[in-house]
């Protein structure tokens, strides 16, 4: 069989020539941001990790063909084309309609694992929905992190998803959560939660000797790393504690049910907070943007001078 999947030329000589790679979604360009910003965002974080000696592979479905690693023109596309929402039960219908769609967390970590790419940077993990108890809403990132091995280094959940109980999914999946610098698992826009972690890490070294680790003990899970937003960038609580409260409010007013509740209150939360949580959104996963380079760079030297498979 052909390979199911298109590396760019830069992506295909980092991984013949063992050298580092970052793994970037292409939902957050074209679901998470407003346009023009969408666009400058996704050139921007493919320059912070190629600034790092890192080659960026952002992943997306063109035209049918997975593209592990995008051109300029393909930038463009996931930035200006109304582009579906693709996770890893739409690949393969893209595959065959020839569609085109943007590449979730889970869809993300799963073409990049494909490939040989370990690590990946995002904005936020997706997680277990308030209200999951009713809905059973539960992003598949946290499933496809149960069994794809890659590390995605995220700022935790947004808040409007319930915490506790994406933390206890992910217990249960042997997903290691690790605090990257802090033992207290971060909500997105705020640098901590109520939740402490089992583990933390001071380096990407310790990040890549886990990974190593987890290689030789045959496990195929993935790791997420938990990696809060610097403070001085982090949402004013008492604002965040406010506008978050109001959209859980409008949401149970408009009679917002299921999957709509997110969607909903995100939109609310952008408009409510005159676009300040955008800011913050922006500001985080530049954050891990750089934090994926320094684990890239880790784990490349790491199998340089140890070789193993993955």
């Amino acid at each position: 069989m052909s390979t199911p999947f298109q590396l760019s030329s830069a992506v295909a000589t980092a991984l013949a020539e063992n050298r580092p790679i970052v793994a970037l979604e292409s939902t957050i360009i074209s679901h998470g941001l407003p346009r023009p910003r969408n666009f400058a965002a996704a050139v921007e974080f493919e320059q912070i990790l190629t600034d790092a000696g890192v080659t960026p592979a952002t992943i997306a479905v063109l035209d049918g063909v997975p593209q592990i690693g995008l051109d300029a023109a393909g930038v463009r596309r996931i930035a200006e084309e109304d582009l579906a929402k693709a996770s890893v039960r739409d690949l393969p219908i893209l595959s065959a309609r020839g569609a085109s769609g943007a590449t979730t967390v889970a869809a993300t970590a799963h073409l990049a694992a494909l490939a040989g790419i370990r690590v990946f940077a995002t904005g936020g993990l997706g997680g277990v929905h308030r209200g999951a108890s009713d809905t059973f809403d539960e992003s598949a990132d946290l499933s496809t992190l149960g069994v794809t091995p890659i590390a995605v280094v995220s700022a935790g959940v947004k808040s409007v998803l319930d915490i506790a109980a994406t933390l206890e999914r992910l217990e249960t999946l042997s997903v290691p959560v690790i605090g990257f610098g802090t033992r207290i698992f971060p909500s997105f826009w705020l640098r901590e939660s109520a939740h402490t972690l089992d583990w933390s890490v001071d380096s990407a070294a310790e990040v890549a000797a886990i990974m190593r680790a987890q290689d030789q003990l045959g496990h195929g899970q993935g790791i997420v790393v938990a990696n809060p937003i610097p403070l001085e960038q982090q949402w004013d609580p008492v604002e965040h504690d406010r506008v978050l409260a109001e959209a859980l409010d409008a949401a149970a007013k408009a009679g917002v049910r299921g999957k709509a509740v997110t969607p909903f209150l995100l939109s609310y939360i952008v408009e409510a907070s005159g676009g300040r949580s955008l800011e913050v959104n922006l500001d985080l996963a530049r954050n891990n943007v750089r934090v994926a380079a320094q684990i890239a760079i880790e784990w490349a030297q790491l199998r340089e001078v140890a070789p193993l498979h993955g």
